[in-house]
């Protein structure tokens, strides 16, 4: 039970941070080319309560730690926040600006897990050590960002990626496979289930693994 505290201690202030942060960047974004809903709606803020869902981020989360820890294994992580509400149709040009605020969520975490390696090159630089807790939490901080940057960069609709590739994909191609979407969080459990999905997003984890190396 001690572990179990512990382990919720070191991984909540970079999930919280990791979520907010992702959250809020998609509504800025969203603002600056046009659409003002989620600035209305109070969703670009660095408040955490604004964004945290009660079960994708505290029930699920917790859930998965915990059975990680009664199994034996290491720590595994997977959540969601309330979606930034975002009016397509008012961006001054919906299709290729849908582009740039979908983009701006993994931006955002790339930014984060940068930032957490700077923090990693600090503690060791002062010697704070290993074993210190301000560098498991930047560490943990730099894998979270990581995964939900790349998991949020896989091309399946709802996910950013999605919306990335209906932005780059031709009219017509693009709303065909804007029809996907209703699927798309099935499929996405499916793949998540099977252990797929790992895999499939292995390289923009290696991409980010190779910027985040470039500040330790």
């Amino acid at each position: 039970m001690t572990d179990l505290i512990q382990t919720i201690t070191v991984f909540a202030l970079p999930v919280i941070f990791a979520i907010t942060l992702h959250e809020a960047a998609h509504g800025y974004v969203a603002r600056l080319f046009g659409d003002p809903t989620a600035t209305l709606a109070g969703r670009v803020t660095l408040n955490p309560i604004a964004h945290i869902d009660p079960v994708g981020t505290i029930l699920v989360p917790l859930g998965m730690l915990l059975t990680s820890k009664l199994l034996g294994g290491p720590p595994l992580l997977f959540g969601w926040a309330k979606p930034v509400p975002v009016d397509f149709g008012r961006l001054r040009k919906p299709k290729q600006d849908m582009l740039w605020v979908a983009l701006a969520g993994p931006a955002a975490n790339l930014l984060m897990a940068v930032m957490w390696a700077i923090t990693i090159r600090f503690v060791l630089e002062t010697g704070l050590g290993r074993d210190s807790f301000l560098f498991q939490v930047a560490a943990v901080g730099i894998q979270i960002n990581l995964v939900l940057m790349a998991l949020n960069l896989f091309p399946l609709l709802p996910l950013d990626g999605g919306r990335i590739l209906f932005s780059l994909l031709p009219h017509q191609l693009a709303w065909q496979y804007g029809r996907l979407e209703p699927y798309g969080m099935v499929i996405l459990i499916v793949l998540l289930l099977t252990g797929s999905l790992w895999v499939l997003i292995e390289p923009f984890m290696a991409l980010g693994r190779w910027i985040v190396r470039l500040f330790l």
